[in-house]
């Protein structure tokens, strides 16, 4: 998938496909590409997640960009979701590390073990949400459960993202681990620090796949699948 968005979206920024265009239908472009439609399908949500497409139900794919803008998760941009994260999360980790339970302990671990030992992605993206809506109810405060089910698909989208296009599932599963840990510790500052940590990471990741692609001239035959 990130072989098919590459050569995609480097068409789009050299220009090839100009704004205003459509991109050859799936079946073409899995033709050329040498994909299956699943890979292709998700190299096009790729695309729109980045701003440089749009999907038209029943008219096809268009360009409306040749740079990647900042990423969009359903009805939250990534900084609008990040800015509000930093604010809510990192004080949740500090407050959970102070008020959890025995029996908040074993809920986040024993998911923390099932997404170390998970195949599936997409089902280790709905364990990663159901992570941060646990450690939220570690902190004994309703309002913050509430808050982070409100962007919880927003998460989930932004997980998927990351995982597909950063390489982040095994270094989130550190980064959890970490944040376990200083939950069982009852250490707010170690919490803290764990979340924010982990929130650097999230940021960090989004610039390098926002950064601009490369430009050069696609190996011949295309990407494999």
């Amino acid at each position: 998938m990130e072989a098919v968005l590459t050569h995609l979206r480097g068409a789009i920024e050299r220009g090839e496909y100009a704004i205003g265009d459509r991109l050859p239908s799936e079946a073409e472009l899995c033709r050329t590409l040498e994909v299956s439609r699943p890979v292709l399908r998700e190299a096009l949500r790729a695309l729109q997640t980045m701003g440089l497409t749009v999907s038209r139900t029943g008219r096809g794919t268009y360009v409306v960009a040749d740079a990647a803008r900042e990423p969009t998760f359903g009805e939250y941009t990534a900084g609008d979701l990040l800015e509000v994260r930093r604010h809510v999360e990192i004080p949740v980790a500090g407050y959970a590390a102070l008020r959890r339970t025995p029996d908040d302990l074993d809920k986040l671990t024993h998911l923390l073990d099932r997404m170390e030992r998970e195949t599936d992605t997409t089902v280790w993206v709905a364990m990663d949400t159901l992570f941060h809506l646990c450690v939220a109810e570690a902190a004994q405060n309703p309002v913050f459960r509430r808050v982070i089910e409100e962007i919880r698909d927003a998460l989930a989208r932004q997980s998927a993202f990351l995982n597909d296009l950063g390489g982040r599932r095994e270094h989130s599963d550190r980064e959890h681990r970490a944040l376990v840990e200083a939950l069982r510790e009852g250490s707010e500052q170690d919490a803290v620090r764990a979340m924010s940590h982990h929130l650097d990471r999230v940021e960090t990741t989004l610039t390098d796949i926002v950064r601009p692609a490369r430009t050069g001239t696609p190996t011949q035959g295309g990407p494999e699948q």
